[in-house]
């Protein structure tokens, strides 16, 4: 019964360490058991528990590779289940230490959202490209968005379901930025490019100077 399966999901997300595996794994990478278990702070037999009833679930996947388990969200459709759920509690209280200040002002900033850009960066880009008629007001791709995507970043658009370009609420902006196939191909030409890079090892991003002067020049942004 649809009853059942919403409070099973709801039990398997209210755990502490579980949500913190899952919003690590929101960065789109494959993390070890023991990176993870190092990252929530647990040990490896508790981490080898929680990721077990995660993957069992179809929420994460998993492979192994010699003696480690390498574990990832199964989907875009995990994600965006994880990003609403953010956008519904909304941001964090204010942070108690000066580390996790900074870390909460980075990601507020720019980050990854799975394998597109969110964040301030990820709206404004999304903006920009609004602004200029590459993106109709539901954030569908117009056809100079498509000819701008595929001439200045060399996008093929998808044979796979996904969509091409579709609205993802940002939980930190509270309004929506770019996700779906054009998304991701934005988020992986910028990191190609050399024009975003990672900040430590979680999903904040930041803007290069090159990236500034690109940005700029493709869509007239500012730096942040």
């Amino acid at each position: 019964m649809p009853a059942d399966k919403l409070a099973d999901l709801a039990a398997l997300l209210a755990d502490r360490t579980r949500a913190r595996f899952l919003l690590t794994l929101l960065d789109g990478r494959a993390w070890t058991s023991s990176e993870l278990a190092t990252a929530a702070g647990v040990s490896a037999s508790t981490a080898s528990e929680h990721l077990t009833r995660l993957v069992d679930a179809g929420v994460l996947t998993e492979r192994r590779q010699g003696r480690h388990r390498y574990v990832q969200l199964a989907g875009q459709r995990e994600a965006d289940l994880l990003e609403h759920l953010l956008a519904y509690v909304g941001p964090a209280t204010t942070a108690k230490t000066l580390k996790a200040t900074t870390a909460s002002a980075a990601l507020a900033r720019g980050r990854t959202c799975y394998d597109h850009l969110a964040g301030r960066l990820g709206v404004a880009i999304t903006d920009a490209m609004t602004t200029r008629n590459l993106l109709d007001d539901d954030l569908t791709l117009t056809p100079e968005g498509l000819a701008w995507l595929t001439d200045t970043l060399d996008f093929t658009p998808p044979t796979s379901r996904r969509p091409i370009a579709k609205p993802c609420l940002d939980w930190t902006e509270r309004r929506s930025h770019l996700a779906g196939a054009a998304g991701a191909h934005i988020c992986a030409s910028l990191h190609a490019h050399g024009w975003v890079k990672k900040i430590g090892t979680g999903r904040a991003v930041k803007v290069t100077p090159a990236g500034e002067e690109a940005l700029r020049d493709l869509l007239g942004l500012v730096p942040l």
